[in-house]
């Protein structure tokens, strides 16, 4: 599995470095801890891409009040999102 096919539907540079996690197994509320917890690191060349076998609704909240950008599309596997900080002007 290349996260980077996932990012193929994604309005997300493909150049930046990809930090992954498969969270289809992990039991609520591990997926979003875990995300939070990666996201304390990700710096303007990074995108976090997560699989899981739902849309993580709770994230949502919680990227916007940080100003995070982010995507979330279907894929064959799961549910994808992808999220980065947008550049600085």
């Amino acid at each position: 599995m290349n996260p980077e096919t996932y990012l193929a539907d994604v309005d997300v540079s493909s150049d930046r470095a990809i930090d992954f996690l498969d969270a289809r197994e992990l039991p609520p509320p591990e997926p979003l801890q875990e995300t939070m917890n990666r996201l304390s690191d990700l710096d303007e060349s990074s995108v976090f891409v997560q699989l899981n076998d739902r849309v993580p609704q709770f994230l949502f909240p919680k990227l916007d009040d940080q100003g995070i950008a982010y995507q979330t599309v279907e894929a064959d596997e799961g549910v994808v999102t992808a999220i980065w900080r947008p550049a600085s002007e």
